[in-house]
């Protein structure tokens, strides 16, 4: 995908600072430090558009970037972030279930893993979380620039087995300093933002069959008859 225009629109806390104009919005979910913002800047082809911090747990909102004027990247806040209160990590996990569970405009969730580690306990639990409520889902692996490419299949193994990543799901290797996966990412996020495009087409178009069918001729037919 080619992206001509990349932009930052807001830090939203809940859904009344959401973008209210229907666009396609593909989430990334992670443990803070994972690469998320990284992986932005890589797919926007942007340097520092997304906010990149050696800080962990710095990200406390929901980041909304705009692409293309076509759809959004939302960042969710990081997750097993220790020195983050209780408290706060609470209200943020309040956030993000409630968005995920009900947020229309949803079309695919990124969980953002690091390939050279095997997963965290609460990267299994986010799998299992989005597996169990069947949301769509691509787990992309980062950082594998970071290991050897004569490695990659042993992490990639691991990474599938401790997570439980079946055949069929959506698993793609990234790095964002080579750009490894950007393609194939795009290739599937502009996969799901189009098919949600023709489902909703075609409930317009059944919506509106009735009253045609009940016609019983073509939007053309007056035209016809008169001439």
């Amino acid at each position: 995908m080619k992206v001509n225009n990349a932009e930052f629109i807001i830090s939203a806390v809940g859904p009344d600072q959401y973008p209210t104009d229907a666009l396609p919005e593909i989430a990334l979910a992670g443990r803070s430090n994972v690469g998320k913002s990284s992986l932005i800047n890589r797919m926007i082809n942007r340097k520092n558009l997304a906010r990149t911090s050696s800080t962990p747990g710095k990200t406390q909102h929901m980041n909304y970037y705009r692409v293309n004027q076509d759809m959004y990247f939302v960042d969710f806040p990081g997750y097993g972030y220790a020195k983050v209160s209780k408290t706060q990590r609470a209200s943020w996990g309040k956030m993000v279930e409630k968005y995920m569970e009900e947020r229309d405009t949803l079309k695919l969730i990124l969980l953002v893993v690091d390939l050279r580690h095997p997963p965290t306990g609460n990267d299994k639990m986010m799998f299992d979380w989005l597996k169990h409520y069947d949301l769509p889902l691509c787990v992309v692996a980062t950082k594998a620039d970071k290991i050897p490419k004569t490695r990659w299949p042993k992490h990639i193994k691991i990474m599938k087995q401790e997570l439980g990543v079946l055949p069929g799901d959506n698993f793609i290797p990234f790095s964002s300093e080579l750009g490894l996966g950007r393609e194939e990412l795009w290739a599937l996020i502009e996969d799901y933002s189009r098919h949600e495009a023709a489902e909703q087409a075609e409930e317009t178009l059944d919506q509106d069959g009735p009253e045609d069918v009940t016609a019983g001729q073509s939007p053309l037919a007056d035209e016809e008859a008169e001439s």
